[in-house]
């Protein structure tokens, strides 16, 4: 939008994926220049909203309506198990290929599963607490000083009770 032209009432929608805690790459300048927003203020918006995700690369969504801009942090499932594990945070230029060898709570496992059900395919709230303990496989971690693989099969054979929701 120019700004010599009226607000249509249009609204338009922005992935972008961002490192937590610092300012958006020139990505969102590209993408939603033409939008008549104030890059710069959505910028510090961004960062201020990723502030506690600091050097994990979380998804925000830009909601822009009216000429004004609202986000939203969407963070991806891996990002929080990493944030559960209250690793320290790193300078991701110096530090590369950091291995995930911490160690969950069934209880912290449940909590993430909780926070994606909405985003998860799974019919039951059990399998979307599966789908977290396929991605800390993934991470590295390990859940209740066992893999996830086992917390798995104890789930399938019942000796893990998943609540219903």
């Amino acid at each position: 939008m120019n700004k010599g032209k009226q607000d249509t009432g249009e609204v338009k929608f922005l992935k972008i994926q961002v490192i937590g805690g610092e300012l958006p790459g020139p990505v969102l300048a590209q993408k939603a220049a033409s939008w008549g927003i104030q890059i710069k203020k959505v910028g510090e918006d961004i960062k201020a909203a990723t502030a506690e995700y600091k050097s994990l690369k979380v998804l925000v969504g830009l909601t822009v309506e009216g000429g004004k801009a609202t986000v939203e942090v969407l963070p991806a499932t891996s990002t929080l198990i990493i944030k559960a594990l209250r690793e320290a945070p790193r300078d991701r230029k110096k530090v590369k290929n950091i291995k995930h060898d911490g160690n969950l709570q069934i209880s912290d496992v449940i909590e993430i599963a909780r926070k994606i059900r909405s985003r998860s395919f799974s019919k039951k709230f059990s399998g979307t607490v599966k789908e977290v303990l396929g991605t800390c496989f993934s991470v590295g971690c390990t859940v209740e000083n066992k893999t996830p693989m086992q917390i798995i099969a104890e789930i399938n054979n019942g000796e893990i009770r998943i609540p219903d929701e």
